[in-house]
C-alpha cells in the first residue's frame, strides 16, 4: 500500500449523533487550510503527523459498530479539513460503500476538485460548512478566500451530484446573529437548493478555548460570549423556511 493512501488521524469518536443522520463513527483527520476564528479543535490543524489508520484498518474499525448504524447511521469523515486527505478518501471510501455503510463528509470544500469529482459517487452525505458570506468577512474569518468553497458548490452542481448536502453555520454574537445575515447566508448556498434537506445553526461557544493556552496560541474572539441558543434557533427556522419555499418554487 501507498504511503500516501494511509490516514493521518487526529482521534475517532464511536457513537456519534450530531455529525449526520442517526448513530455515526466519526474520523476526525488531521489537517486544514484554514484558520477559523472559533476553531474548537485548534490541535487538528496542523498538517503534523498524529496516528496512521490504512483504508482496510478503517473499514474494520466502522464495522465494529456497524449494528448501531441501524437504517440512518454511517460513518462520517471530519476534520481538520478531510478532503486534504484525498488520496486514503480515495481508497477507504468504495470499500465502506461495499459493505453498505452510509457516508458523511463534514467539509469546508477546500480539496483537489478533480479527485473531488472520482469521489462523489461514494459520498451520500456533505455536511458543508459555511464560514462567512463574502469574501472579504471569509478571509477575516478563516485568513483565506471564499473561491475554493465556491469551486466546491459549483463542482457538484456542474458534477450533477447524487447525494445530499446538509448546511452548516457557527453563528458568532455581532456577526451573523440577524435575519439579514440569515438572508445573506440563503442566497450564498441557494444554488444547492435542490441536494440541500436542512440547514443548521450551531451557536457558538467556548469549550475549546483551553486548548489555544495548551498550545500557547492566543484566542482570538477572547471576549465574545456564546451565542444564545434559544435566537440562533429563531435564526435557523427563519432560515429553513426560505430553504422550504424554494423546494415548494415559491
Amino acid at each position: 500500500m501507498r504511503l500516501s493512501n494511509i490516514g493521518n488521524i487526529h482521534s475517532i469518536e464511536t457513537m456519534g449523533l450530531l455529525d449526520g443522520p442517526g448513530v455515526r463513527t466519526i474520523f476526525f483527520l488531521q489537517g486544514c487550510p484554514l484558520r477559523c476564528q472559533y476553531c474548537h479543535n485548534p490541535d487538528s490543524q496542523a498538517f503534523e503527523y498524529k496516528r496512521g489508520m490504512s483504508p482496510e484498518e478503517t473499514v474494520q474499525f466502522a464495522k465494529r459498530y456497524q449494528p448501531y448504524y441501524g437504517k440512518e447511521g454511517g460513518v462520517t469523515f471530519s476534520g481538520g479539513e478531510p478532503l486534504a486527505q484525498m488520496d486514503y478518501l480515495l481508497e477507504t471510501l468504495p470499500l465502506l460503500k461495499d459493505q453498505g455503510i452510509h457516508i458523511a463528509i463534514d467539509t469546508s470544500g477546500f480539496t483537489d476538485y478533480e479527485k473531488l469529482k472520482e469521489l462523489l459517487p461514494y459520498v451520500d452525505l456533505f455536511l458543508l460548512d459555511v464560514k462567512a458570506f463574502s469574501d472579504a468577512d471569509y478571509k477575516k474569518v478563516t485568513e483565506r478566500s471564499m473561491g475554493p468553497f465556491e469551486k466546491f458548490m459549483e463542482t457538484l452542481r456542474e458534477e450533477n451530484y447524487q447525494g445530499r448536502v446538509w448546511i452548516r453555520h457557527v453563528m458568532v454574537e455581532g456577526w451573523s446573529d440577524s435575519e439579514d445575515a440569515m438572508d445573506r447566508l440563503w442566497k450564498t448556498v441557494e444554488k444547492l437548493a435542490p441536494w440541500i434537506d436542512q440547514i443548521d445553526i450551531l451557536p457558538y461557544h467556548t469549550m475549546g478555548v483551553d486548548k489555544y493556552e495548551t498550545l500557547g496560541r492566543t484566542y482570538a474572539l477572547e471576549d465574545v460570549p456564546p451565542m444564545d441558543k434559544d435566537r440562533a434557533k429563531e435564526l435557523e427556522n427563519y432560515v429553513n423556511k426560505k430553504l422550504e419555499e424554494a423546494k415548494a418554487g415559491r
